[in-house]
């Protein structure tokens, strides 16, 4: 146990000093080659003019760089291989074999989703400052995006139903319902879900923090669960997003970018699964759910009323737009995800009693 609790936490620590140690090289070259948008968004994916959005975020996209989400999977890819050459060239040290979090059963698929949807969303980053593409300001199409984050999910959904012959989903309290076929179906459509709730990256600090909460619930579940790699692999994950967000407090010295976010929410639907607690995702990342809702709200109210449900969307924009500034939303999202990613882990592990 005492083994289990200093790789779980130790891991976590250094994945923090590492990402530290790194950020000013990073924002070094992003600053150097002028990593932003040359060119504020002007339309929202519906095509309505942005008035609205770009009233309250003025020119901010024109002088912080994209990309910083480079920092998070970057560490998290670089711990992991390391620890794992290191438990490869000394096999007989017991340090290193009992630190190596990678594993087929519990960390292969996680980390391959993180740095698959992270590389889709680096490309994006990158015609977004250049301004290629038609998407917006450059970048590639959302219908692009979805395509390639549902071949991913694809083949995530391949791993479950096939190599780890999963069928059911369970939910606390009640217990595990097989839906057999209709499994890998579901899978994507959690991981879909969770990756449309990327648009909470739109306040410094914001998505970091909330995305630290939901997977520190899910380290305590897997933990519990005696999935010590997986537990150690979103420790890791946690102590780069906290790297992260120690420059990304305002005023943010770089953004996360799509090559942060997408990797981030499409591994904690990964993670959701791997722990049996996909039910719950949304409970225990409840700022990603709403704001995702939001935005879909706002989209299913023009096309069918033919007028905005909120002034502007997703939802944290709409309390900007009104009037509360940026740091105090944020500091209420992080207290919501705080509290909702405890409410849910703790109904996991009771509900299974």
């Amino acid at each position: 146990m005492i083994l289990n609790v200093l790789k779980v936490f130790g891991l976590s620590a250094a994945s923090f000093f590492i990402g530290v140690f790194f950020t000013p090289l990073l924002t070094h070259y992003l600053y150097k080659y002028k990593m932003w948008r040359k060119e504020v968004r002007k339309f929202t994916p519906d095509g309505e003019k942005t008035t609205v959005l770009e009233s309250i975020r003025g020119t901010e996209e024109r002088t912080v760089p994209r990309m910083g989400g480079i920092l998070i999977w970057g560490v998290v890819l670089l711990v992991s291989s390391l620890l794992w050459m290191l438990s490869f060239i000394f096999p007989r040290s017991f340090i290193f074999d009992k630190l190596d979090f990678l594993s087929r059963e519990q960390t292969w698929l996680p980390l391959f989703t993180l740095v698959a949807a992270s590389i889709v969303g680096f490309f994006d980053d990158i015609f977004q400052i250049y301004g290629k593409g038609k998407y917006i300001a450059g970048g590639v199409r959302f219908t692009r995006r979805l395509l390639l984050i549902v071949v991913i999910a694809l083949v995530g959904a391949f791993w479950f139903y096939i190599k780890l012959e999963k069928t059911s989903i369970f939910i606390p309290f009640v217990g595990s319902i097989d839906i057999g076929i209709l499994f890998p179906l579901f899978f994507v459509l959690v991981v879909v879900a969770t990756f449309s709730g990327g648009v909470i990256d739109g306040l410094d600090g914001l998505a970091a923090g909330t995305l630290a909460s939901a997977f520190s619930a899910y380290a305590g579940i897997a933990f519990f669960q005696d999935q010590i790699d997986l537990a150690a692999f979103c420790g890791v994950v946690i102590g780069a997003l906290l790297a992260f967000l120690w420059f990304n407090i305002p005023p943010a010295r770089f953004f996360m970018g799509e090559t942060g976010i997408m990797g981030l929410t499409t591994a904690l639907a990964v993670i959701a699964f791997l722990t049996d607690a996909a039910i719950m995702l949304p409970i225990i990342a409840l700022p990603i759910a709403v704001t995702a809702l939001s935005s879909a709200l706002q989209l299913f109210w023009k096309r069918f009323f033919g007028r905005k449900l909120f002034l502007v969307a997703p939802i944290h924009h709409y309390f900007e737009a009104r009037g509360w500034p940026h740091y105090k939303i944020t500091m209420r999202f992080w207290i919501i995800g705080i509290v909702s990613a405890i409410v849910g882990m703790v109904i996991v592990l009771i509900g299974r009693v």
